[in-house]
């Protein structure tokens, strides 16, 4: 049950073009943002659509396949993990963002 303790997979679209990153050590690390959507009718009936936001990291070889194959609008299925992280903005205000790290990444939809 360990596998289970943090684990997160999802299906969307890009919402941009990825960022890619090649750090110092030769790492490469990829940046995007990948939205979600639920269907459901509200109590008056009418269909709502609510688009989730999610902010994924992907590294090395996965943030390779990210840079070659995918752009603005791209469905993927990615399985990851949940990360937290601060940092100070440019007006040194504290902020704080939730990241899905991904560890797989299946591409869907039409090439």
């Amino acid at each position: 049950m360990n596998a289970l303790k943090n684990k997160v997979q999802l299906i969307g679209h890009l919402g941009n073009n990825p960022e890619i990153i090649t750090l110092e050590s030769g790492k490469k690390l990829a940046k995007f943002s990948l939205a979600t959507n639920e269907t459901y009718k509200n109590s008056s009936g009418q269909k709502v659509t609510d688009t989730q936001w999610h902010y994924i990291v992907a590294w090395n070889k996965t943030a390779s396949i990210v840079e070659q194959f995918l752009q603005k609008g791209s469905e993927i299925m990615i399985e990851g993990k949940l990360t937290s992280r601060s940092f100070e903005d440019k007006e040194g205000n504290k902020r704080y963002v939730t990241e899905v790290v991904c560890n797989e990444l299946l591409m869907l939809g039409n090439k």
